[in-house]
């Protein structure tokens, strides 16, 4: 048992569930979810809010206010991260309604409550697996949230933490504003370069949040999905121009569009290899979890001798009740958008086996790797391959179906993300003495407040830059779609199995050829050879499916995080603990250009407003000069975000 653990008994007295730490962690929770839906429906990622959310709490209660516990801390990070952690189950999977046609505008009712509705059965799922997974499972470690333990024990330099992710927010903001408001620097770095009848599109988007993705991932991933890109535009949009490809015209202005959109059916064919292939390493994992839920579940039913604070549970009672109402809810929910029962019963009993098989592989998985590297895309593909085929094999179709299919979708990746995060927050709270049950209460209460926000942030994103398409945007302003990868994926998923569409299966089946050969050279080389190094399908396929100057701005993060770390005199201790810092500054950058992002999007949203009037145009993107201004300036701010990371970042002297 370690330290932190043993000391917990003395925490019994600290002040833990307070007014101010409640509002505070729904404050941060609310930013944090914005940001995520932001940065999914951007790049394909999204971050975890628990370590930023713990260093702002303390700034602000020990800081600012003197008195603050490291319980209530931890209150403020268990609510801000159970808010963040909605956003990839909803950006994956409601803006495909959106995508595929079925809806023109987001549904305010929906959408909260198929946030609300996975949000708690993450929650609740996960309740009885806390004493075998999280406390008696010694294998299982939660590296995020042992590290946000850390960082609330040490919190004595939250202040200078929190004075970091807030310059970081206001200089990721300003940047936005400066490229997407007043155009005053590129957003993106463009290269066109055509060898013959072979055209190659490169370039890099001058975008700091995504810098920041790169470093909080690392270099693995951050190259993985450099890779994918590099597969897809390096390799693949020079061959389909040199060949032809299916009538593609050199002369077409239109021609990196026209790339882009075979490109997205490759990464389709690899995602789905992904997804299974993610299912099939962990299924020792998937048969542990699901022995320990029904151990757990077995355990949560005996009565004993009474429980100490460190070991309290909410009351079964108030589970079951809380999951029945939840199964009611979606029930209604369906039985709304289908006007059919008998789907909504079918989509009920799918979404529920589906949440609660996924929420014990999600808890597993993330004990074992963290949350960051949990296949949440891959075990969301094979719950609408799932569902699909139920729905097919009863006789649905068109409309109805995809409905039902991408609602079921919606729920269980919102609680499998949701679990993830759950069981890194209360790791946090074992190792702090918190009280789970308390933890677990603040968890409902995050869950349910950021859901009321997903739906505010995607309508303003929509109407004000457009996810996924740009098709209802006006021709001077389109290019400026967010890509949407995973909801373009369902979305294309729903059109060739629902749909008229015909899918490209040729593309399709060389995703799927690629994604084995990724697989073969990491199982057959990479493992053997005992390699640091490993070629995972997933953010290779994300890779194949963004633009190549996204993946190139994720590259530069991973290389710098490599850079930072790569002292060869400094402790391990001092390289954690500059890497702890860039974490913190990659944070706020993208914090603060999310923020600006869905801002800029309201005057848009609202349409020839005087605010409207105020932004854009500054300078011409279009006039040469004009535009080697913009790109020279950009140029100098990712030099300068670089230096900012590396000076951050790099282990500092220990005296």
């Amino acid at each position: 048992m370690s330290t932190t653990e043993t000391s917990a008994d003395d925490h019994s007295a600290l002040r833990e569930i307070t007014p101010r730490a409640i509002i505070l962690g729904i404050m941060v929770g609310m930013v944090m979810g914005v940001a995520n839906v932001y940065l999914g429906l951007f790049a394909g990622l999204t971050v975890s809010a628990s370590i930023p959310a713990a260093v702002i709490s303390m700034g602000i209660l020990r800081g600012v206010l003197k008195n603050g516990t490291i319980l209530e801390n931890n209150t403020v990070q268990t609510i801000a991260s159970a808010g963040e952690s909605l956003a990839a189950g909803i950006i994956f999977t409601m803006p495909a309604l959106v995508i595929v046609g079925v809806w023109t505008d987001f549904d305010f009712w929906t959408v909260t409550l198929v946030s609300i509705t996975g949000g708690l059965l993450g929650v609740l799922f996960m309740i009885p697996l806390r004493k075998p997974m999280i406390v008696d499972d010694e294998e299982l470690i939660y590296p995020e949230g042992v590290a946000c333990a850390k960082v609330l024990t040490a919190g004595q330099e939250g202040g200078a933490g929190m004075r970091m992710i807030f310059s970081a927010l206001g200089v990721g903001a300003l940047l936005k504003f400066l490229a997407d408001g007043y155009a005053v620097l590129s957003g993106s770095l463009k290269l066109h370069i055509t060898a013959g009848k072979a055209h190659f599109f490169t370039g890099m988007t001058a975008a700091p949040a995504l810098v920041g993705v790169g470093y909080i991932v690392g270099i693995n991933i951050a190259a993985l999905v450099f890779v994918g890109g590099a597969i897809a535009w390096l390799i693949g949009g020079p061959l389909m121009t040199m060949t032809g490809y299916d009538g593609i015209d050199l002369a077409d202005p239109g021609l990196q569009g026209t790339l882009k959109t075979n490109m997205r059916y490759l990464g389709v064919g690899a995602m789905v290899v992904g997804g299974l292939w993610s299912i099939i390493m962990i299924r020792n994992g998937i048969a542990q979890g699901i022995r320990e839920t029904v151990g757990g579940y077995r355990a949560s039913m005996k009565s004993g001798a009474p429980i100490h604070r460190t070991q309290q549970d909410m009351s079964r009672s108030w589970i079951l009740l809380l999951v029945a109402a939840t199964m009611l809810i979606t029930l209604g929910l369906y039985y709304d958008l289908t006007d059919s029962f008998g789907v909504s019963v079918l989509a009920t009993v799918l979404m529920t086996l589906c949440s609660f098989f996924f929420v014990a592989v999600a808890a597993y998985i993330v004990g074992l790797v963290g949350s960051s590297n949990s296949p949440v895309s891959g075990m969301t593909i094979c719950s609408v391959l799932l569902t699909s085929g139920f729905i097919f094999l009863f006789g649905f179709e068109g409309e109805i179906a995809i409905i039902a299919t991408l609602g079921v979708a919606g729920v269980v990746c919102c609680a499998t993300c949701t679990s993830g995060d759950v069981c890194q927050d209360l790791k946090t709270g074992s190792l702090v003495g918190a009280t789970p049950y308390r933890q677990q209460w603040v968890e409902v209460i995050g869950v349910v407040t950021a859901s009321f926000v997903m739906w505010g942030a995607l309508t303003l994103l929509h109407t004000g830059q457009g996810i996924g398409t740009d098709a209802h945007l006006a021709i001077e302003d389109q290019g400026r779609a967010l890509e949407a990868p995973q909801a373009q994926l369902f979305a294309q998923l729903m059109n060739g199995f629902f749909g008229e569409e015909e899918l490209p299966w040729t593309l399709i089946s060389a995703g799927i050829g690629i994604g084995l050969v990724i697989i073969l050279i990491d199982q057959l080389i990479l493992i053997p050879m005992k390699s640091k190094a490993r070629l995972h399908v997933m953010p290779v396929a994300v890779g194949m499916y963004l633009p190549f100057g996204l993946s190139a701005a994720i590259l530069l993060g991973g290389l710098l995080s490599w850079f930072a770390m790569r002292s060869k005199t400094a402790s391990d201790e001092a390289k954690q603990a500059g890497h702890e810092r860039g974490v913190l500054l990659a944070s706020g950058l993208i914090a603060g250009e999310a923020i600006a992002g869905v801002l800029i999007a309201v005057p848009r949203a609202l349409k020839d407003t005087w605010v409207e009037d105020l932004l854009f145009e500054v300078y011409d993107p279009a006039v040469a000069g004009e535009k080697l201004i913009m790109d020279g300036i950009a140029i100098a701010m990712l030099v300068g975000i670089s230096f900012w990371f590396f000076r951050i970042g790099r282990p500092r002297k220990e005296s």
